[in-house]
């Protein structure tokens, strides 16, 4: 009876100490049971947000719950791409990251959460092209009149960014480095109040991705003086790539890919890709992106371990490069 009583007591501490395991597996097979929330460390309107919004919507269709995009600006997006590193590891809160969240900030920042260890990658999304802007009433018609401008005004001329380590403002150093100019830069909390300054004429202008820029530049409201690529826009085939505006070489853009915290069920990441491939499938989704400037990833580099791979190639790239300019957030 002993020897009875000692297999079952084994037989249910070791039942007892599957129920965790089981439980995560139930939860992953059931999910998504509520809405999911997609945290966008910038303020509405910018280029991380309208990427964002663009995708919600089929992933919604496709997981069969709400989608909703949540707004956490400051300092780079830091701020709340760190709620995410917090966040419980279910699946239910997102990080719509990109090139300076998820690899600027590293070296910017003195951070509280890892930017590889503490997040599972989802999948990469897309790259945009930036522009060189300016307000419209500024006194050149072209990049060689513009250059012109600046080196005949040193010090002078205002150039906004999203942050301190953002693309805009790191662009805005290389510019600087590129062609000998000097700009006061002017931070804002996001791509879209610094825009809205721009087109109402407080700032002179701003290195900025173009889903931000073209519609500001369709609607006359600013100049756009040169693609930061190789080649054209197909949705903007006007404006001349930086090779043939007289800045060649200068190529600035920026990725966006989806993060879960760190621990989420391998079965929760499955789902959230397959949900996020479908949406970047929708030939709705593609016009949009490619409207604004955007590129999709390849189905083949839509995958959590090619991100994982292309963000460490990015941090092996760029950080040393940001080290010896001595980017520093306030």
């Amino acid at each position: 009876m002993k020897r009875l009583g000692r297999r079952r007591f084994l037989h249910l501490t070791a039942s007892a100490a599957a129920l965790p395991a089981f439980s995560r597996i139930a939860r992953a097979q059931g999910y998504p049971s509520r809405p999911i929330s997609i945290i966008v460390p910038f303020p509405a309107g910018g280029g991380t947000d309208t990427v964002a919004r663009i995708v919600a919507e089929p992933m919604r269709v496709s997981l069969g719950r709400p989608v909703i995009i949540e707004n956490v600006a400051g300092a780079n997006g830091s701020i709340g791409v760190g709620r995410v590193a917090r966040a419980a590891p279910d699946g239910y809160t997102l990080s719509l990251g990109q090139w300076g969240t998820h690899v600027v900030n590293g070296v910017a920042y003195t951070l509280d959460y890892d930017l590889v260890k503490d997040f599972e990658p989802i999948s990469l999304i897309s790259s945009g092209t930036f522009l060189v802007v300016a307000r419209k009433n500024i006194l050149a018609n072209d990049l060689k009149e513009l250059l012109a401008w600046l080196k005949a005004n040193p010090g002078k001329a205002t150039v906004g960014n999203a942050g301190i380590g953002s693309p805009e403002h790191v662009g805005a150093l290389l510019f600087q480095n590129s062609t000998g100019t000097s700009l006061r830069s002017v931070p804002y909390r996001g791509a879209a109040p610094a825009m809205q300054d721009l087109a109402a004429g407080h700032i002179d202008m701003i290195i900025v991705s173009a889903n931000v820029a073209l519609p500001q530049v369709r609607a006359g409201a600013i100049k756009a003086f040169a693609v930061t690529a190789k080649n054209r826009l197909a949705s903007a085939p006007d404006i001349p790539t930086v090779d043939e505006a007289g800045l060649p070489g200068f190529y600035v853009s920026v990725w966006g890919a989806l993060f879960a915290p760190k621990g989420t069920p391998k079965e929760v990441i499955v789902k959230l890709n397959a949900a996020l491939a479908q949406s970047l499938a929708d030939p709705n989704v593609r016009r949009r992106l490619a409207d604004l400037g955007g590129e999709i990833f390849p189905r083949e580099q839509q995958t959590p371990e090619a991100l994982a791979a292309f963000q460490l190639a990015e941090i092996e790239k760029w950080w040393p490069i940001l080290k010896a300019a001595n980017v520093k957030g306030e």
